[in-house]
């Protein structure tokens, strides 16, 4: 049984009781603030060990995250696989492209093409930002050994099918998300946070 969600509480990522507006566009009234989690090193390496954990069965060359959380969840999760197969992974992130899409700079795509790669990240609701990085990576002619995440919130529709790929998650956690017209928040006037999350820019789209 996972530890994940337990250690989110721990450190104060997951915010209930307000609006959010999610990476997606969506909005939900829980919000895990993974950015919370990752000024806690032990608990961001147990996390990462746990990544390991699950995928040392299987060959892995090069562990990839979408920047900016992925950079330090690729980081350890290189680090402690190297430990347990007794071989140095290597670790690169992608960053956002010019057209929206996810895209290997600074020659990671050196250690991409050819390869076996690990693809990790925090969070998943609809999946979209990861399967950017998916089709990064086959574009760049490297193979997905697998995609590991640290919560799914959408089991439903956001699994192996969905990337082409083993999917593990550490934890699921479902969250009630809805398109800004069906969102009974909005409905009822529930201010949105701005504090986390992307409702700044959501409120800022208002003006």
């Amino acid at each position: 049984m996972s530890k994940v969600l337990d250690l989110l509480k721990q450190t104060g990522a997951v915010i209930t009781g307000s609006h959010f507006v999610l990476t997606s566009g969506k909005h939900a009234s829980v919000y895990i603030n993974k950015d919370a989690l990752y000024t806690h090193t032990a608990a961001v390496s147990a996390v990462c060990q746990e990544f390991a954990e699950r995928v040392k069965h299987l060959d892995v060359d090069t562990v990839a995250g979408p920047a900016l959380g992925g950079i330090i969840l690729s980081q350890w999760t290189a680090h402690h696989l190297s430990r347990l197969k007794g071989k140095e992974i290597l670790a690169v992130y992608s960053e956002k492209g010019p057209e929206g899409g996810q895209i290997f700079t600074r020659g990671y795509d050196q250690f991409v093409s050819g390869k076996n790669v690990l693809v990790v990240e925090d969070l998943t609701t609809t999946g979209g930002s990861v399967r950017k990085l998916v089709d990064a990576i086959r574009r760049a002619a490297g193979n997905v050994a697998a995609v590991c995440v640290m919560v799914n919130r959408n089991p439903e529709e956001v699994n192996d099918a969905y990337f082409g790929a083993p999917f593990f998650a550490l934890d699921t956690f479902k969250v009630e998300a809805y398109e800004e017209p069906d969102c009974p928040m909005c409905r009822s006037d529930v201010p949105v946070n701005t504090s986390v999350g992307h409702g700044r820019e959501f409120v800022e789209g208002k003006d």
